[in-house]
Formats: C-alpha cells, structure tokens, sequence
C-alpha cells in the first residue's frame, strides 16, 4: 500500500475510554464543526482521539443533493447523484450497486445516506474526507486541543455479513501499525502483518455512537498514536489498482472473462514453454465440450486440432472447439497463436499468458 507507515508504534499498556459525546444536535452548511464539539465535550484534553460521523461533517460543508421527497423523481435524482459519485461499478445486484467512488473508496451506493436528514436532501460523502480531518484538527489546535482526528462511516465487508464503521479521513494519527520485521514471542518474524490502526478506532467509536441515537462523535482516550503531524490520512488504506485481487464482483467478474475470451489475440511468439500440466488441465476442462470427432494431438509446445472430414459444418464445429480450447488455455495462464495446415487448425502454445 502507499503512504507512510508507522513503524514499531507503541501499543495500548493501559486500557482505551471510548466516551460518546452528547448534545451536538443538527448540523447545518456552514457551521462550525469545532466550535460544535468543544461546547458538548468541554472534558477533551490533549491525545484524545477524534471519531467524527462523516455524515455531520458532510453537512457542515455543504455536501448535500436537493431530491424530491418521494415518488419516481426521487429515484431518478438519487440515481443521477449515484452517477456522479461513481468512478467504476464493482457489482450490482437489483437496486444495490457496490462502486468505486473517486476517492477511491469501494462501498455501497457512493455512500450516499438518506437517513438522519429530512426527505428532500441527500448526504454524499465529504470531497475529501483527509482534508476535511485535517482542516478540523487544525481548528481544534486553535482551541488549544492537541488531538487526533478520524472521520469515519459505515461499509460491508468482503466474504462476511454485517458492517462496521471504518476511517475515510484522519489527521493526526498515523493510519497503519506495521510490524513486519518484528519478532513475535516464539521468535518467528513477521512479514505481512500490518494493523489498519484507523479503521479499529473507527469501528471502537462506533460502539458508544449508534446509527439512531445522535450520537456523531466519539472520543477514545488512551491511544498512545497520536502525534504533531497530520500525516498520510486515511488515503493510505486504499488499495492500488495493481495489489487489488477483487476489483469486480462475481459475476461481472465473469462477463469480463467472457468478453475478454471473445476477443482472445494470438499470443506473441516466444513467450516461455507452456506448462504440460497446464495443458492438460485445459484440455480436461473443455473435453465433453468438444464436437464428436474433433481429435485433438498433442506435440511440445503445440496442439494440433483435426476435424473428422472437410464438410463445412464439420470444419465449423472445428472452429468453435479450437476457440473453447484457446479460452481453456488462456484461464490457466498459457497463450497460443493458430495456423492452419489443410483441414487442421494448429495451436503453438506460450506461457504464462493474460486474458
């Protein structure tokens, strides 16, 4: 992942508070976040940590869509705003659509939220949830309050059911703990292990604020992370594009297959020896597919494909069980470029390819 890491941060020795903070009430365009939030909790002390609801800070920032209050008209705006939030669909399932926004968040509906605002207006998420943190901070150092600050919002979680809250924005706290190179008691070193130190808060603060009880923000005190810097944000917890291995939805995930399979080239020449073992997987995997008579031979680094006879409908046949073997070969990573030799269509097979 990108942006700086804190390395060897210390860990909690005695115990976190996660303290809710009551009497903000509603939150209008233009107020001042700060001033809000000082008045409710004038207990917060220098190291306390922020959990600010993304959606308070939205509306003190203007983040709000003006949509009918019912009806199909209601939809429709709702699904404009949706547009015009999303970067990439992930996947869609009916009327739930998962998308990339372009923060580069990937969570339902952009994050669009109408509850806890009257009919008539949508809540889209801040522009930039790290300034919006940094920019909250700074006017809480002005206050003379040295804190950390996380603006936080609910998301789902890949492979299992329920949500939790995590961290869109933060200043002031570093957004990683990362141990790796550190030795555990056994005495084996760590290599992947790197806490999401934001997003645990931000579930934390979560526990004392509710979704029905307005209650925005949540103070945990007792973190040692904090420090003079704002830091990277929460900016450093999104996945690069590369790095990502679940970028689509299932089944959009397949269609991609599918067109890419469609559109299959001849792979370059000299790209590396295929896999035996490659192939015949490949092979098994389309066997029952294959017309009768389609005879398939194989040879070091080719296939050779035959038809039974030269009739058309023969030779097509032959044609749509080369295209099944090519697609086959393709998913376990190997290339293959064709040429014909009289009636047979000859596979010269590379590794590893990509669809």
């Amino acid at each position: 992942m990108a942006g700086e890491r804190v390395a060897g941060s210390p860990g909690v020795t005695g115990g976190l508070e996660i303290l809710p903070v009551h009497g903000i009430g509603d939150v209008m365009p233009g107020d001042d976040l700060a001033g809000l939030i000082v008045g409710a909790a004038p207990w917060l002390r220098d190291g306390d940590i922020l959990v600010v609801t993304s959606k308070i800070v939205s509306k003190a920032e203007g983040r709000l869509v003006e949509v009918p209050a019912d009806g199909p008209e209601r939809d429709a705006a709702r699904e404009e705003a949706l547009a015009a939030e999303t970067a990439r669909v992930v996947a869609r399932r009916g009327a739930t659509a998962i998308v990339q926004t372009h923060h580069g968040f990937v969570m339902a509906a952009a994050g669009i939220d109408a509850s806890n605002i009257d009919k008539t207006h949508l809540v889209l998420l801040p522009a930039d949830p790290d300034a919006s943190a940094r920019a909250l901070r700074a006017a809480l150092a002005a206050r003379g309050l040295a804190v950390g600050v996380i603006v936080s919002d609910t998301m789902g979680r890949a492979w299992r059911n329920g949500l939790t809250d995590v961290a869109l924005g933060a200043a002031g706290i570093g957004p990683l703990r990362d141990h790796r190179g550190e030795i555990d008691p056994y005495g084996n070193e760590l290599h992947l292990t790197e806490m999401a130190v934001i997003d645990e808060l931000a579930a934390a603060g979560e526990l004392v604020k509710g979704k029905c009880e307005r209650v925005p923000v949540a103070v945990v005190r007792g973190y040692p992370g904090t420090g003079p810097a704002d830091g990277p944000g929460a900016a450093a917890l999104i996945r690069d594009p590369a790095s990502d291995m679940f970028s689509l939805g299932t089944a959009e995930a397949r269609a991609a297959g599918l067109r890419d399979a469609a559109c299959l080239p001849d792979a370059p020449r000299g790209g590396g020896a295929a896999d035996p073992a490659a192939v015949a997987r490949a092979l098994a995997a389309v066997g029952d597919l294959l017309a009768p008579g389609t005879q398939v031979s194989e040879a070091p680094g080719t296939l050779r494909c035959a038809a039974p006879d030269d009739s058309p409908a023969a030779l097509l046949r032959l044609g749509a069980d080369v295209h099944r073997i090519r697609a086959a070969l393709a998913a376990e990573g190997l290339g293959s470029a064709t040429a014909i030799d009289g009636t047979a269509l000859i596979l010269t097979l590379t590794g590893p390819a990509r669809l």
